[in-house]
């Protein structure tokens, strides 16, 4: 299982000998589309294959294998983000595939309604948990994050950011070693891939956390 040993960043994690991407206007998914069916209503969202092709096929491969289903999301905070894609109702972790690499250096920042890989204090260490930002999270960003590395945006909610505002506003408590989780689970029951959800037509344009014994993969929460 994986163990919420820590909510910190280490600082001392190698930062990429690069310049820091321009972020450019926020994009449209350039697709594939998806369907989230959770137990406070449904979430369609588009995913930048353009942007995060291996962050991306490696989300599509947990959905088509049904990993995510009856998954929770099991931590979160008002005002920041809510994470899930790894824990069962009773706090049971699902196996995951080897961790991938980190893609966060794609010009896409960590804005309200985005999805990010959650993972540990090692860049490189996303495997099938996810978090949706409520607010703009600027500090996750590549470049921005204490480790120069940041959590990797690959996908966003084009509809139902309300229900992922609901999500937030659950009353929170502690499970074992596990905080902010929701007294009331909010489950994914379902995600599917859906080729014909694209974002709302005319719609404008928004501003501009593996294996046993690790630390659960998940975004801190301070800059």
């Amino acid at each position: 299982m994986l163990l919420a040993a820590t909510f910190a960043l280490l600082a001392q994690a190698a930062v990429p000998a690069t310049p820091v991407p321009e972020a450019a206007a926020r994009p449209a998914p350039a697709g594939p589309y998806l369907v989230m069916e959770t137990s406070l209503g449904r979430i369609r969202i588009g995913l930048y294959k353009d942007k995060a092709p291996g962050t991306v096929d490696n989300f599509v491969q947990y959905v088509r294998g049904g990993h995510y289903d009856g998954t929770i999301f099991h931590r979160v905070i008002p005002n920041f983000m809510a994470q899930g894609g790894g824990f069962e109702p009773d706090m049971t972790e699902r196996p995951t595939r080897p961790p991938i690499k980190n893609e966060a250096r794609n010009g896409l920042r960590n804005l309200r309604g985005t999805l990010a890989m959650a993972r540990t204090n090692e860049p490189h260490s996303a495997s099938s948990q996810f978090f949706i930002n409520v607010k703009d999270n600027a500090f996750l960003d590549f470049g921005v994050a204490r480790d120069g590395w940041g959590y990797t945006v690959f996908g966003e909610v084009v509809e139902g950011l309300d229900v992922v505002d609901k999500m937030v506003a659950v009353p929170t408590g502690t499970k074992g070693q596990y905080q902010n989780v929701p007294l009331t689970p909010v489950v994914i029951l379902k995600v599917r891939e859906d080729a014909g959800v694209s974002a709302p037509a005319g719609a404008p344009k928004p501003a501009a956390p593996s294996k046993p014994g690790k630390p659960a993969p998940r975004p801190t929460t301070k800059p």
